[in-house]
């Protein structure tokens, strides 16, 4: 079970399989969208660890100074020993300036900006999905709740009553969790990206004042 089930079992008083019981079958896919959920959360956690890690803003100052100095070629060399992604970046479109440097540089960061949007459409789509299950869950719980009503007999179908509630209830609650706890690392790993694209945009910019620099210098 996930950590919003313990969390939910805990405030209901109720063990996390008596809780996901009773949430009825809509608890099923609910508990496949948290998994997912949390999947994408870890996964993404240790790739922006990991990424942190191997930065390396001093090579990418030599780089642009090298750069600056008209040694483009020491430049390259001492980009493809680095492990950063902005050097990566540079190291690309320095590689292909003769060509289109901007094109270069635009198209060696989409693909390092790719690998940072991986696994957030899948998060995105659990933090949507899962209220949309929750709300499943109440009507398949008050359908029941009406069946027994229908039956006549309120005091004998009592329980069919009260489990129809809880069904409704416990859905509801697990899909909001879900969505209101996925929310919070869904906006941090955003923010980590939009670090990124600033650290990129960044050298960008620092590489064509400094090549418009050197060219009306030249």
């Amino acid at each position: 079970m996930t950590t919003t089930s313990l969390t939910l079992a805990f405030l209901m008083g109720q063990t996390p399989m008596e809780l996901f019981s009773h949430g009825g079958p809509i608890m099923w896919p609910i508990l496949l969208v948290s998994f997912l959920a949390v999947t994408v959360v870890v996964e993404r956690t240790i790739f922006l660890v990991m990424e942190n890690a191997t930065r390396e803003p001093e090579v990418v100052e030599k780089i642009l100074d090298l750069v600056e100095n008209h040694d483009v070629e020491g430049a390259v060399q001492l980009g493809r020993k680095s492990r950063d992604y902005v050097a990566r970046i540079l190291t690309y479109a320095l590689t292909h300036r003769e060509h289109s440097l901007s094109n270069a540089f635009l198209r060696a960061a989409n693909k390092e900006l790719n690998r940072f949007h991986q696994g957030l459409a899948v998060l995105d789509t659990c933090i949507t999905a899962a209220p949309l299950l929750g709300l499943l869950g109440t009507v398949t719980g008050m359908m029941n709740t009406f069946g027994a009503l229908g039956e006549g007999d309120i005091t004998a179908s009592a329980s069919k009553i009260t489990g129809g509630v809880g069904e409704a209830l416990i859905a509801t609650a697990c899909g909001l969790a879900i969505a209101i706890i996925g929310l919070f690392p869904y906006n941090i790993l955003n923010a980590r990206i939009e670090g990124s694209k600033h650290a990129i945009s960044d050298a960008l910019n620092a590489l064509e004042v400094i090549i418009k620099k050197a060219d009306s210098t030249g």
